[in-house]
């Protein structure tokens, strides 16, 4: 949503009807997941995507069909049809977009739950009863609640959307009241990834820069004034001239959080690592050879970590690509933190 948002608002502001179209499943090589976004109102105006190209015109003729009836659809691409041919999707995928007229009204608990940048959940009804079809709920991670379903469902929309806040992913989840069942897509939206580097060096201000490509938001903490300053990383989120464990206790991390040791230097690094791995931080990287790694999972041992924890440490740090300059090991390690992140082998 925050990618299609600054567009809607634009339409919005001039009294355009929106539509919203959101990828809700896929299967083989579909080129968007679920949770993608394409925006449209009238006109040929189109921001976002469902499919890298392949079936925004259709998409786009449903959506201007969705502004005149009021009423949401969902939508089926897939190779066994002779729609996926007319549409180019003929690479293998299939996709099913829901495709729904956007309330205004609800935009706005939307938008404030993305500023706020804490997990929330947007479930609404894709199949059903004419009369539920495209209504949606908000709901945060602590049970408050926008908007509401009708036919006595709201309770069990609300346990089901905090069930898969619980599981971290977006799904599609059946329904009942009485004899009626309604299909849901709940999306999920966690917090915007954060990186955490902890060593202001020449790897960190080529790994800050990927991060931001990346959609991360960067914090860089070093107490060393010559390597931890504004005139090395204007880019970055936020700069925190302190020692790392004094740091990373200003930081809320999260199941969101990346964190990076590249200092090398003990003094700096194991009093970070102490409080990284009890965390629920879903990647923990540390620069240095096998040899120091040994060493430094010794010294976590012994100051009282668990096994389970220190084996935690990705380390050496980064994909091996062979990489031998700054900004080779930058790359291979944001590879590695995409690759933790999206849970590839």
């Amino acid at each position: 949503m925050r990618d299609v948002l600054p567009a809607i608002e634009r339409w919005l502001s001039r009294n355009e009807p929106v539509a919203l179209a959101t990828v809700i499943q896929t299967w083989g090589s579909s080129p968007r997941q679920a949770g993608a976004k394409m925006a449209m109102t009238h006109g040929n105006q189109i921001s976002g995507s469902v499919s890298g190209g392949c079936v925004e015109g259709a998409v786009y003729e449903t959506g201007m069909e969705v502004l005149e009836t009021g009423r949401a659809q969902l939508l089926h691409f897939g190779v066994a049809d002779e729609t996926a041919w007319e549409v180019g999707l003929a690479c293998g995928g299939s996709i099913d977009v829901f495709v729904r007229p956007l309330d205004p009204a609800f935009l706005e608990p939307w938008r404030a739950a993305l500023a706020e940048d804490k997990p929330f959940a947007v479930a609404a009804v894709a199949s059903g009863p004419v009369d539920w079809l495209g209504s949606e709920i908000l709901i945060r991670d602590d049970g408050s609640v926008n908007g509401a379903i009708g036919g006595g469902l709201n309770d069990a929309v609300v346990a089901a959307a905090l069930a898969a806040l619980a599981e971290g992913h977006s799904q599609r989840r059946t329904i009942a009241a009485g004899e009626t069942t309604a299909e849901l897509f709940i999306e999920v939206n966690l917090s915007a990834p954060t990186l955490i580097i902890v060593g202001g060096v020449h790897i960190a201000i080529a790994l800050a820069s990927l991060a931001k490509t990346l959609g991360y938001r960067t914090i860089v903490v070093d107490p060393r004034s010559a390597f931890g300053s504004e005139a090395r990383f204007p880019h970055v989120d936020r700069l925190i001239q302190a020692w790392p464990d004094e740091a990373l206790a200003q930081i809320s991390l999260t199941r969101t959080t990346a964190v990076a040791m590249l200092t090398h230097d003990p003094k700096l690094d194991d009093p970070a690592l102490m409080i990284a791995l009890p965390s629920p931080a879903f990647y923990i990287g540390a620069l240095g050879s096998k040899k120091t790694q040994e060493k430094r999972r010794a010294r976590l041992l012994e100051a009282g970590l668990a096994e389970a924890q220190v084996n935690r440490i990705r380390g050496p740090i980064g994909l091996d690509l062979g990489a031998r300059t700054p900004e080779e090991i930058a790359l291979s390690v944001m590879a590695e933190i995409v690759a933790v992140r999206n849970g590839a082998a």
